[in-house]
């Protein structure tokens, strides 16, 4: 897995895991605002970024993920770390926090979920995602960009300067189509089991972000709240789904002020 490490070891760390069509570029300018604060560390998921494109989908799988997760950290050193996941990257960092829970010493959620709670809906969503996947492979990957970059999911971004919105089609349009439609496969909400009935075991730290804009993230957020433990659910007004990247300074402080407060 391609890994972007700030080397200051003193400082304490956190893991950051992007979403799907992301990678460790995402993370740039909350790095940046890190900056002699944080040891950061940030990883492309498999599928993604700099990280390897497997040919085979069971390669993908959240169980395959969490382990190639925790072999990253086990080389790195990192005995105890915030683990930090947005949406795609979310689901897998509450996957790697149930299974590792000593391992993590907060989780932080940026809008993201579970999975899906009934069996009826993970084989809905499973097919909509074959046929994404297929729709990847058949027109390519600049073609799935200008549909995905559309979505209403993303609409709240059409409001960002030009030289973000550039940024983030550029970080889209460097993947490859096999990794996007494996990861859809392997990996897609679909395809994972659900973590809703692990969420009341979970006693660690958790502090679950969402956009004002995102109805659909803050809804599931408030239900997530609800169960777990030592669970915190902040909203942050004028943002949709990607709030590290629509509102960097107010998303990192947020984090940095929740890191400091835990650690009080």
């Amino acid at each position: 897995m391609h890994v972007e490490i700030e080397r200051n070891a003193h400082l304490p760390a956190i893991v950051m895991l992007h979403g799907f069509t992301g990678s460790t570029k995402t993370w740039r300018s909350v790095i940046q605002h890190w900056q002699g604060r944080f040891r950061t560390v940030a990883i492309d998921l498999i599928g993604h970024g700099k990280t390897d494109k497997p040919l085979k989908a069971n390669r993908y799988t959240m169980e395959e993920q969490v382990q190639d997760l925790d072999e990253v950290v086990a080389q790195l050193g990192l005995e105890r770390f915030t683990l930090l996941g947005y949406s795609m990257g979310g689901r897998t960092a509450l996957a790697y926090a149930v299974e590792f829970p000593e391992k993590v010493e907060r989780l932080i959620l940026e809008s993201s979920s579970p999975g899906l709670k009934l069996e009826e809906e993970r084989e809905l969503r499973k097919a909509a995602d074959d046929q994404l996947a297929n729709r990847i492979l058949e027109n390519g990957l600049a073609a799935f960009v200008d549909m995905w970059e559309n979505i209403p999911l993303f609409d709240s971004q059409k409001a960002l300067p030009e030289e973000i919105r550039h940024a983030i089609r550029e970080e889209r349009l460097s993947q490859s189509e096999i990794g996007l439609a494996n990861s859809l496969w392997g990996m897609g909400t679909g395809c994972q089991r659900s973590y809703w009935d692990e969420l009341e075991k979970l006693t660690l730290p958790v502090l679950l972000i969402t956009g004002e804009i995102d109805k659909k993230f803050v809804t599931i957020s408030r239900e997530m709240v609800r169960y777990l433990p030592n669970g915190i659910h902040e909203t942050i007004s004028g943002a949709g789904h990607a709030i590290h990247v629509e509102k960097p300074d107010i998303f990192a402080t947020m984090i940095e002020k929740y890191v400091n407060s835990e650690e009080e």
